[in-house]
């Protein structure tokens, strides 16, 4: 005996309405974003969002998980696949700077630009949960190379931590106010720049430390070429200098 099917089936595509929800909730925030708003954008009328997706925070906690591993998932990415911290943060920067600005979806990152303005504790508690957890997976990455030797051992983790965080969160504003990738990279490049030089880990490879080619030691501040003579240090005669002397 054939089971009859319970409720009209749904006419709409589900997943396509979910993106299109991220779209709304990415271009205009959270709280600034009605139910008359999705249900425009999302093609469908209240009861069927309500069935489809239950109310609007719970459709936006939906919409926020889909977001982490699809648009947001490059972050993580860099993190496991890059051998560094320092690498990994440099490639999540770089990256961010194209995602932040690319067409085909709203400017910036959705979880950041989501909680501005934002007056539901629930959501906004969630959003600032999700960010701080980004910061704690940047500092365990970064105590990582500590521990391990590739960067120095009075290191700030927590604080190169919250830069990189503070970097990235700048980039999603100034992409939303209208700056280009190009821009966006060179600010990833100088942020990458207050990294402290990289050192060598006990049993491995020589990395590239501070800002000086592989195989040529970390530039100073008096002398920023370590191969071009000190404009303070004193003339040595040809005769006394070790190839003067010969062999």
């Amino acid at each position: 005996m054939a089971t009859r099917q319970r409720g009209r089936p749904r006419s709409f595509d589900r997943l396509t309405a979910l993106e299109q929800a991220t779209m709304a909730f990415w271009e205009h925030g959270y709280e600034t974003t009605s139910v008359s708003d999705l249900t425009r954008a999302m093609g469908i009328s209240a009861p069927s969002l309500y069935a489809a997706f239950g109310d609007k925070r719970t459709l936006f906690e939906e919409v926020v998980e889909t977001y982490a591993v699809s648009y947001g998932a490059y972050g993580g990415r860099a993190l496991a696949e890059e051998e560094t911290a320092r690498a990994g943060i440099g490639r999540l920067l770089a990256e961010a700077a194209e995602l932040f600005t690319e067409p085909g979806h709203p400017r910036g990152c959705l979880m950041i630009s989501a909680a501005v303005n934002c007056s539901t504790p629930e959501v906004e508690e969630s959003l600032r949960a999700r960010r701080n957890a980004n910061l704690a997976s940047f500092e365990a990455r970064i105590r990582r190379d500590v521990e391990r030797g590739a960067l120095p051992a009075d290191t700030d983790a927590a604080a190169l931590a919250r830069l990189s965080g503070a970097v990235l969160q700048g980039m999603s504003q100034q992409a939303r106010d209208g700056a280009e990738k190009e821009e966006l990279a060179a600010v990833a490049r100088l942020a990458m720049r207050a990294w402290p030089a990289e050192t060598v880990p006990a049993g491995g490879e020589t990395k590239v430390t501070g800002r000086a080619a592989p195989g040529r030691p970390a530039p100073d501040a008096r002398n920023p070429d370590p191969q071009a003579p000190d404009a303070d240090a004193p003339d040595v005669p040809a005769a006394e200098t070790p190839a003067g002397r010969g062999a």
